[in-house]
């Protein structure tokens, strides 16, 4: 009888290993352009989890940590190479190689809210115009998030687009000091480390910094009572794309788990990153030392206007980055959104 246990046990572990490559179907892993630690990583970790969860264990993603296996703009070409799956990545790394990846990624004064791009993305033809960029580089774009619309650190009253006229201001070289340019700004190049030194010094008046609970946590608005809040300028668009090969060869009920998970995330980034902006607001708020401005809807027409100048020379760049230009303007004209 000890050969029929045996027999018995033995099929049973194979039956319980045949059930675990039958449950884990895909292992997946993705390469994250923030590090460890950090907030949206650690949100990020909660999309990989939900992957897992809403597929019944069928797909797991393993996530890492930026630099991990390449550098944090070589991502997108370890996918095409099959040595990474995926990424989660900030969209503009890669506008060295097409001018529509940066302009996509941030096209500065478009969005007031998360919630605009997101909109623009599903029903704007965002995402198809993703695809197209994405996929002749061996990718499949499966959806987007975003770390927040950052606020605007200002040590001046700014209420307008006028009362940009001369201000300097520490911005980003590219798209962004060219439309604060337009503008009317003073735009300055200055690492980060350097904007709270420049702002209590005078040796700027503004900057283009993070989102407000970020600035408040490092005490800008110490040296620059004036923030405008929700921004006005800038939301980068953070993509979550794989392998298009790997991708084709899912199963439909499998691509439509990822889609759906994506978008949930994405809702979970941004109110996780609301929650922290309304308690900084209300912290800022109490202190009675700062005067919070939020520009009006006509306002923001405004700038979004002058921006759209702009866009147009970054359009003229390349076919891709036309169509972007073309795809973006008619969505926001039929939003209304544009003057």
């Amino acid at each position: 009888m000890n050969w029929l246990k045996a027999t018995l046990a033995a099929g049973a572990v194979a039956l319980a290993a045949t059930s675990a490559a039958n449950a884990q179907e895909h292992t997946f892993r993705f390469q994250s352009s923030d590090p460890s630690g950090n907030p949206n990583f650690e949100l990020q970790k909660t999309w990989a989890d939900s992957v897992s969860e809403k597929s019944d264990g069928r797909i797991q993603v393993e996530l890492l940590p930026v630099e991990s296996i390449v550098a944090h703009n070589e991502t997108q070409d370890a996918i095409a190479a099959g040595i990474l799956d995926g990424h989660i990545t900030d969209t503009s790394y890669f506008a060295g190689k097409d001018p529509a990846f940066g302009l996509i990624a941030n096209p500065v004064g478009a969005w007031s809210n998360p919630q605009e791009m997101f909109d623009f993305m599903e029903n704007g033809g965002g995402k198809e115009l993703m695809n197209e960029l994405v996929e002749p580089y061996g990718l499949h774009f499966i959806g987007a998030t975003t770390p927040g619309l950052e606020a605007f650190v200002s040590a001046v009253p700014l209420d307008g687009v006028d009362d940009l006229k001369g201000v300097k201001l520490r911005a980003p070289e590219g798209l962004v000091q060219q439309v604060f340019a337009a503008a009317g700004a003073s735009p300055v190049n200055l690492p980060g480390s350097e904007v709270f030194t420049s702002l209590d010094k005078g040796v700027i008046e503004a900057a283009d910094y993070s989102v407000f609970s970020t600035n408040h946590a490092q005490g800008l608005h110490d040296v620059a009572p004036h923030p405008v809040y929700p921004g006005f300028h800038s939301m980068p668009l953070v993509e979550i794309s794989m392998n298009k090969q790997k991708w084709d060869e899912l199963p439909d009920d499998l691509k439509q788990v990822l889609e759906e998970s994506v978008r949930e995330f994405a809702q979970r980034q941004v109110a996780a990153l609301d929650e922290n902006d309304q308690k900084a607001v209300e912290e800022a708020k109490a202190s009675g030392n700062i005067t919070i401005h939020d520009w009006s809807d006509e306002e923001r027409a405004k700038f979004r206007t002058i921006a759209t100048g702009e866009w147009e020379k970054v359009a003229q760049r390349s076919e891709n980055a036309q169509k972007v230009y073309e795809t973006l303007t008619g969505y926001l004209q039929e939003q209304g959104l544009m003057q």
